[in-house]
């Protein structure tokens, strides 16, 4: 979340498009109906199913899925064309005036630089001009035919009301009557929020689709503001601290990159970091990447980590490929590339796509071990529970050993919420029986190995002979002193660069914040963007003052917020180039002629001038991109492209098959269903149901008594076109296998027409499978294709291709 779950209640109109708050996150939601309640607050849904968000809403509109980006390219369209846009923040603080190299273009669907065979761009051309200064050519007046204002709008131009329609299935009158409504927030004094969730991110534009909005939201000036933002609703209760800690596998904490394999060295590495200003006294803050960096090194590897190696660069790995995410390790399993799996706290047999490929591969494995408090399909995999999961247990060889580890409820740490916000917690239980903590698993597991590698040596033993374990128990570190070394500390007594002879770091001392880290080694911090968690004042993030004044929503007493304690990222931008709030009403900060102040910590320096340096302080440019380079995979600008399994060709783009640059194994483009292929006609869609949490909460007698059978949901008129009865069984089937499930026929779901064809949707809840308290089903993911977003490998659970039909139910 760019703001934070409180911050909710300021807004005037709240837009959920790719998540269903009310169903999946209904603590968070009573902060949608305060903002109704108290401020009169607006909600607009936009959902292929009129859910429990919907019912509550004051608009509900009816969108196919893996369409989004053309609705959200449709409302820039009508805000630039009927004049709704923020022209002071858009002019100020957007790349809007930002000139685009000579030589990019944009046609048929694809950008300059597309080379089909290796489905990837030479992104080259995605600049802008550089003048012989070395800054970024910009036109303030918005004239200059490659300027990105214009770009936009030639960009967006062929996203019509009538293009909507005929993409998206939403009705041209719904369309209009929330682009009307969205517009008035282009008022300064009226702000929208954004709250989206894996509606979005499941798709192979999922990225993109994000992006869509975030621009949207800049154009009407709602990013940095009280009530605005984009606000991701996360699906568990730590899924924002696993990322923010390194979970993707091409990331280091605090989101520093895993070395490529081309990085030979420290200075080629640093030597694409440098993040040089590309206008004049723009803070470009990661120029400090270094400082982060080497202070993370410090962390792990203490002592053996010197200016003299490159602060121990080479104990990293290096990816010979872009990352190695759960598809691509499916894929290596499955090729017999990989031999041994250590699953920590996921499901991946019910989590990730085409079940049948995921069994097949965990069956090559050597070793699988499981990690979990509950049992799993996963660790199970090997079992025959009949058609719930087919499996001949004599032929697999692959040895599985299960570690019972704790549930949240029995362990003591921090969870980081969708707001970004440390809550330190405490456990409300002991552990079960054989039951450990993962960090005593973990820690037994490389104390082990690092026994056998200092005994037996190996290759290249130093990385994990010199990893830095000075705890107390070395056997199982404790929660408060993770937390410490995640916020850094000074390993020797630092000096004030400008004046040697005040000291303003001792060494042993925790560091204040990340504005303390040095890149000379006198510092040490696992994960920069947590300093400021556990001070020298103490644990910052078991704080529980609720004090809020003036009501602003910001708490900044209550636990920790990353980054240095702000709730709302961007906060600049809550005021003009003045330093006045764009909304007195609102107040967040301002400029008081000398300093900032305000509600919220500010998201710039304290003395940096209005007018001189720009809000969004990350970027180069300090504005933020509606234009955003050649930082994304498949295209500067968001671009409607079909869901690989699709009932309809792309009508902007009839050559283009999903997202061009999407990665694709070879076995998997032949377990796609064609384009419009009529053994697969309607419109498959996954989802989540409040009674239950993912596939945890089926090992629980109550959440499986509050929905015990599994069911799909499809609209009357296409039960009445099948011969389905309300209640009956189905089966239901894509090109990758079938599943049979309860029908529930209802009105919340329509059939749609999409360009001149009428589609039908069919929605299918997810949590099921073959173990647990709850009766047997099938995982949804026995029906969806093996393809992820270009950018980040989310894979594509929301829009794929199925069949339906009476059937007699399971045969036991």
């Amino acid at each position: 979340m760019t703001n934070s779950w409180t911050d909710i209640r300021n807004t005037d109109l709240v837009v959920i498009m790719g998540g269903n708050a009310a169903e999946a996150h209904p603590c968070g939601f009573k902060w949608v109906t305060e903002a109704k309640a108290n401020r009169g607050a607006k909600l607009i849904v936009i959902d292929p199913r009129y859910n429990r968000s919907a019912s509550v809403a004051d608009f509900y509109a009816p969108i196919r899925q893996g369409s989004d980006i053309a609705f959200l390219m449709g409302l820039i369209n009508w805000c630039i064309s009927n004049d709704k846009v923020q022209w002071a923040y858009t002019k100020a603080f957007t790349n809007a005036a930002f000139i685009v190299k000579e030589g990019f273009a944009y046609q048929d669907g694809l950008f300059t630089g597309y080379d089909e065979e290796k489905r990837d761009y030479n992104r080259d051309s995605w600049e802008y001009e550089i003048g012989p200064d070395g800054y970024a050519l910009v036109d303030d007046t918005l004239q200059h035919p490659r300027c990105v204002w214009n770009l936009l709008k030639q960009h967006v131009a062929i996203y019509t009301p009538e293009m909507v329609e005929r993409i998206c299935g939403t009705p041209k009158d719904k369309f209009l009557h929330i682009a009307q409504m969205i517009g008035e927030c282009s008022s300064p004094t009226k702000t929208m929020t954004s709250m989206y969730a894996l509606g979005w991110t499941q798709h192979s534009k999922g990225s993109q689709n994000i992006r869509g909005m975030a621009m949207l939201q800049l154009i009407l000036g709602n990013i940095g503001v009280r009530g605005g933002g984009m606000n991701a609703l996360r699906g568990h209760s730590n899924i924002q601290g696993l990322t923010d800690i390194g979970l993707m596998s091409n990331l280091i904490p605090g989101y520093l990159n895993i070395p490529a394999d081309k990085e030979v060295d420290f200075a080629t590495y640093m030597s694409t970091r440098g993040f040089k200003p590309l206008r004049p006294n723009q803070m470009s803050y990661w120029q400090n990447y270094k400082k982060f960096f080497v202070s993370f090194m410090k962390s792990m590897w203490g002592d053996a980590a010197t200016a003299q190696n490159d602060w121990a660069y080479d104990y990293l790995p290096k990816l010979d490929v872009s990352g190695y995410d759960v598809l691509r390790a499916f894929e290596l399993m499955k090729q017999g590339k990989m031999n041994v799996y250590f699953c920590q706290g996921f499901n991946p047999l019910q989590a990730f796509p085409n079940k049948a490929k995921l069994a097949e591969a965990l069956a090559k494995l050597k070793l699988l071990v499981v990690m979990d408090p509950l049992q799993t399909e996963t660790a199970r995999f090997w079992e025959d529970h009949g058609i719930y999961n087919k499996a001949d247990p004599a032929s697999i060889k692959t040895e599985v050993i299960q570690l019972p580890s704790t549930c949240f409820a029995e362990d003591e740490g921090s969870l980081v919420n969708s707001g970004r916000w440390l809550q330190w917690h405490w456990p409300g239980g002991s552990p079960p029986g054989e039951a450990k903590h993962d960090t005593w698993i973990m820690a037994q597991i490389h104390l082990r190995l690092k026994e056998l590698y200092r005994k037996e040596g190996g290759a290249f033993p130093d990385p994990i002979l010199n990893l830095n374990w000075a705890y107390k128990d070395p056997g199982e570190p404790s929660p408060e002193e993770l937390a410490r070394e995640m916020n850094g500390s000074a390993l020797v007594d630092v000096f004030d660069p400008n004046d040697p002879s005040k000291k303003i770091l001792e060494a042993g001392k925790q560091l204040s914040g990340f504005g303390l880290y040095r890149d000379d080694g006198t510092t040490a911090g696992g994960c920069w963007i947590y300093s400021g968690c556990w001070t020298e004042v103490g644990n910052m993030m078991a704080r529980r003052d609720n004090s809020d004044p003036d009501e602003t929503g910001a708490y900044l007493k209550w636990s920790f917020a990353w980054p240095a304690n702000r709730r709302i990222l961007y906060n600049r931008a809550s005021c003009d180039l003045d330093g006045k709030p764009w909304d007195p009403s609102r107040k967040l900060i301002e400029w008081d002629g000398a300093k900032w102040t305000g509600y919220d910590v500010p998201d710039i320096a304290p003395t940096a001038k209005p007018r001189e340096v720009g809000p969004f302080i990350m970027n180069p440019e300090g504005s933020s991109r509606l234009f955003v380079r050649k930082m994304m995979r498949d295209g500067p600008f968001p671009v409607h492209y079909e869901p690989f399994e699709s009932p309809v060709a792309n009508v902007i783009a009839p050559k283009v098959r999903g997202n061009p640059v999407a990665r694709v194994f070879a076995d998997d483009w032949k377990q796609f269903a064609d384009i419009g292929d009529p053994n697969f006609p309607y419109a498959g869609t996954t989802y989540r149901l409040t009674e239950h949490f993912h596939y945890w909460t089926k090992n629980n007698h109550v959440n499986s008594v509050l929905q015990p059978q599994q069911f799909v949901e499809i609209s009357e008129e296409l039960a009445k076109e099948k011969g389905i009865v309300k209640g009956g069984w189905v089966r239901v089937w894509s090109k990758r296998g079938e599943l049979l499930a309860i029908a529930v026929v209802t009105k919340r779901i329509k059939p749609m027409t999409i360009d001149g064809k009428t589609v039908h949707v069919v929605g299918v809840p997810i949590h099921w499978g073959f173990v647990g308290a709850a009766r047997k089903g099938f995982p949804a993911n026995v029906l969806t294709p093996f393809v992820g977003d270009a950018n980040i490998e989310t894979p594509e659970f929301k829009a794929f291709m199925v069949n339906i039909e009476p059937s007699t139910g399971p045969v036991a």
